[in-house]
C-alpha cells in the first residue's frame, strides 16, 4: 500500500482520498476504522469524586452485590452503567466478556492457564486472578486462536 500525505493550509479539515482499482479486505478495515466515533466516555465514582476513566487503563470490569466495578491500577472505582451497557461502549477487539459478571481488558493479561479442566484460569496485570465461566470458554480459546 501507497500512503501519501499532503499538508496544505488551505484545507480547514482533513480529507482523505484512496485511489484503488477495487475493494478488498484491507480497505475495508481501513474505512471501518476512519468511521469509527470516538470511544464513549466511561465515568467512576471514587468515594464522593468522579473520574474519567480511560479505556486503555481498564483492568477489569465486574458486577459484585447489586453494583459495577472498574478496578484500573489506580485502584477501584463504582460506575453507574450495567456490564451490558459497558460492553456496547468498550472496544470490542480490546475488551471481551468472560462471565456473566466480569469483561476483561485483554491487553491486560498476563497469561491464561489452560490447565483446569472445563475453565480457563486469567492472571491480571495487577496479580488479580479470576476465571472464565465454561458458558464463555468456547469464545476465548476462539480470540486465542485454539
Amino acid at each position: 500500500m501507497n500512503v501519501e500525505i499532503k499538508i496544505d493550509s488551505s484545507y480547514t479539515e482533513p480529507k482523505i482520498l484512496i485511489m484503488t482499482a477495487s475493494m478488498n479486505e484491507e480497505l475495508n478495515n481501513i474505512l471501518n476504522r476512519l468511521s469509527e466515533a470516538a470511544p464513549p466516555i466511561i465515568s467512576g465514582y471514587k468515594g464522593e469524586k468522579v473520574e474519567v476513566l480511560e479505556q486503555q487503563d481498564l483492568i477489569r470490569i465486574y458486577a459484585h452485590a447489586g453494583k459495577v466495578f472498574a478496578v484500573t491500577d489506580n485502584g477501584e472505582y463504582v460506575l453507574r452503567l450495567r456490564l451490558y451497557e459497558l460492553e456496547e461502549r468498550l472496544k470490542t477487539h480490546q475488551f471481551v466478556r468472560i462471565s456473566n459478571s466480569e469483561i476483561i481488558n485483554l491487553r491486560k493479561v498476563k497469561h491464561f492457564d489452560l490447565s483446569f479442566t472445563g475453565t480457563i484460569c486469567v492472571q491480571l496485570s495487577n496479580a488479580t486472578t479470576t476465571y472464565v465461566s465454561r458458558r464463555y470458554v468456547a469464545k476465548i480459546k476462539k480470540i486465542l486462536g485454539i
